[in-house]
């Protein structure tokens, strides 16, 4: 009979499984959201050709620093030389016709004077050097037209700053407008991040803004919403939004990746787990919650991802205590010893 009993009391101890669990507490923590981003130039210039042409000079590299004045590229003026030749060379007729109808006139004009023609022969010979001085004007006014055009034939920079594009390469041609050249110009940075459409709203209310940088450790710096774009992007159906930097490092370059996190104006009471806490059962999340010595399955709605971590929006509250371990080899009502720590 005492054997009987003992191996009774053998086999329960032996149902009950140990399990690693925690007890659930709470913490008040801001929603937010965290974004990533680019940094950016303040003022970007997207700089073209005002006529058409072959590219035949390049002057400038990706992340060159310019100056004000300076010639980055060149197309072919060939062309353009000879109208402007050709310009060059009527200005000198037109400036001939100009003596001869000014020698004219000023002979009949001593003639009308002395009675040998008509008002009507010496009106002829006045409107005759009026047209005349008439087309000096016009064949000066192309010709500083085709020099102002051989002058477009050089691309100069208007302003100091970085070159952060360039779309074109000797040897191609490119029409007048087309953009060929990126110049970032010297002055503030900010940060460019892209926002779905469902969060502007939060954004325009966020109460903080931080800022760090991936190639910059343990550096952070405060933002502020500068410029929401008026619409959407047409291929991510996300807005473009820049963040000014309100005291950035001297260490930010261009093009560095940024973070931005988004805080919130409201505070709630949160609760996060473990991810290893999770059982999936469907497509329903659920955890395993301790009982007196037994365990239940319990759904839960989950919210935001961390490291190794997830946010429990519903489900959950403080005090229970839930499994962090092992939890797809339970069953429920399973007999469980627990021991563990707190969230």
């Amino acid at each position: 009979m005492a054997w009987n009993e003992h191996r009774q009391t053998k086999a329960v101890a032996d149902d009950i499984t140990v399990v690693r669990t925690a007890v659930i507490g709470v913490a008040a923590a801001a929603q937010g959201y965290t974004y990533s981003g680019e940094v950016r130039g303040r003022y970007e210039s997207q700089l073209a050709f005002q006529v058409s042409g072959k590219i035949i000079k390049r002057n400038v590299e990706l992340g060159n620093v310019i100056s004000a004045g300076d010639v980055l590229m060149q197309i072919d003026p060939k062309d353009i030389q000879q109208t402007v030749n050709s310009n060059s060379a009527q200005v000198y007729s037109a400036e001939s016709q100009v003596r001869l109808a000014e020698s004219n006139l000023n002979r009949y004009r001593q003639l009308y004077e002395q009675g040998a023609v008509g008002r009507m022969a010496y009106d002829q010979y006045v409107n005759a050097y009026e047209v005349a001085v008439a087309t000096v004007r016009q064949a000066s006014a192309q010709y500083a037209q085709g020099a102002n055009q051989l002058d477009y034939s050089l691309l100069r920079a208007d302003k100091p700053g970085v070159i952060s594009g360039i779309t074109v390469e000797i040897g191609q041609v490119v029409s007048a407008g087309q953009s060929v050249l990126t110049i970032v110009q010297d002055g503030e940075r900010e940060v460019e991040i892209s926002v779905p459409e469902n969060r502007i709203e939060e954004l325009r209310k966020a109460q903080q803004i931080k800022v760090a940088f991936w190639a910059l450790s343990n550096v952070t710096v405060d933002g502020k919403v500068r410029e929401i774009a008026p619409m959407a992007d047409p291929a991510t159906r996300t807005y473009k939004v820049r963040i000014s930097l309100l005291n950035p490092p001297p260490e930010m370059k261009l093009g560095m990746t940024a973070a931005v996190a988004v805080l919130g104006g409201d505070s709630r009471q949160t609760v996060t787990i473990p991810l290893a806490s999770i059982y999936q059962n469907g497509d329903t999340p659920a955890v395993w919650v301790v009982s007196g010595d037994a365990i239940t399955l319990r759904p839960i709605k989950t919210g935001n991802f961390g490291d190794g971590t997830i946010q429990v929006l519903q489900g959950l509250q403080q005090g229970d205590r839930i499994v962090t371990a092992g939890v797809h080899k339970l069953k429920e009502g399973q007999k469980v010893k627990a021991g563990g720590e707190s969230l």
